[in-house]
């Protein structure tokens, strides 16, 4: 003979098995299995369906079909509100066409190459998203976030608004470009950083001369880069603590209260603190390898190591 207990369980594991059910979507809730009632509230901050009426749970861990971000008025709404990819600088056409992806099929071959057609209409816009591709490639050779690449394409866009791309090196420009970008956003690269991911190998003295050019006629401004924003990643790079880093900053910091960073190349100084630094932690690293990782000649480390050492009256015993 059945209890009623055992009645009870046996009706709330038929009431859980089809909130299970409904939960993984064999079957649509329309009413209240207890009462009946229509009544039905979705409570997706605990991710429940449950009865207006009687207060049954009737389905857990329900999914949230709405957007990730809330808004609390009509204006934060149209703001929030997107559909489809983002807009980019880094595509030529913003990113707002529809590409056709690589199938197999005969019809979707053709598709891809009338869109080709459609996309590059002349040797400008070939060359255009050449420049694109090539500042996206170089930035992604240097580590840099997305933020710096689409400000670097912002920038090229400028340029050509202002037709100063015609006659000029496009691996000239775009390097000059990414370089003026990361010193914009404090993400400093040094020139030799920036040749030697270029594509062509493109020299010091035309990035230089392309540098100072797209600063003139684009009217940018670009504050003097500080040897302490070199520390971080030099000493990475070279494997080196902590400690070291705060110690390079110090002797960097007491440098230019002293006036001795005037006139000198802030990388050089840079590598002339870390070189110190080093020393006096017990962690040595010779000009050598401070050389290959900065891109200063070892004479220049050299010179200014012995400026500082002796002017900021540091013992460094070797």
């Amino acid at each position: 003979m059945e209890t009623p207990e055992k009645d009870n369980k046996e009706k709330g594991d038929k009431k859980r098995g089809k909130a299970k059910d409904n939960a993984a979507g064999k079957e649509e809730i329309t009413g209240c299995p207890e009462c009946g009632s229509k009544s039905l509230i979705r409570d997706y901050g605990k991710a429940e369906i449950f009865c207006a009426d009687c207060g049954l749970v009737i389905s857990e861990n329900i999914v949230d079909p709405g957007p990730e971000w809330r808004a609390f008025d009509s204006e934060q709404t149209s703001k929030r509100a997107r559909v489809g990819a983002p807009m980019t600088y880094r595509i030529h056409d913003k990113g707002l066409s529809t590409v056709v992806t690589w199938t197999s099929g005969q019809g979707h071959n053709k598709l891809n190459i009338w869109q080709q057609r459609t996309h590059i209409a002349n040797t400008t816009e070939r060359s255009f998203i050449f420049a694109l591709s090539e500042i996206d490639r170089m930035a992604c050779a240097l580590k840099l976030p997305v933020n710096i690449r689409e400000a670097a394409s912002m920038l090229y866009r400028k340029a050509m608004k202002k037709r100063l791309i015609r006659g000029r090196s496009i691996e000239g420009l775009t390097s000059a470009l990414l370089y003026i970008t990361c010193r914009q956003y404090g993400v400093p690269r040094t020139l030799e950083e920036v040749r030697e991911i270029s594509r062509v190998r493109v020299g010091q003295k035309e990035i230089r001369r392309a540098y100072r050019f797209l600063l003139r006629e684009l009217d940018l401004k670009v504050s003097p880069t500080s040897p302490i924003d070199f520390v971080p990643r030099f000493c990475s790079l070279l494997n080196l603590s902590g400690d070291i880093r705060s110690k390079a900053v110090e002797i960097i910091k007491k440098a230019t209260e002293a006036e001795l960073t005037n006139g000198r190349g802030p990388i050089g100084i840079a590598a002339a603190a870390i070189y110190i630094a080093a020393i006096l932690s017990g962690e040595h690293r010779t000009q050598k390898e401070v050389s290959d990782v900065t891109g200063v000649t070892e004479v220049t480390i050299r010179n200014r190591y012995k400026e500082l050492s002796e002017q900021l009256e540091i013992d460094v015993l070797l």
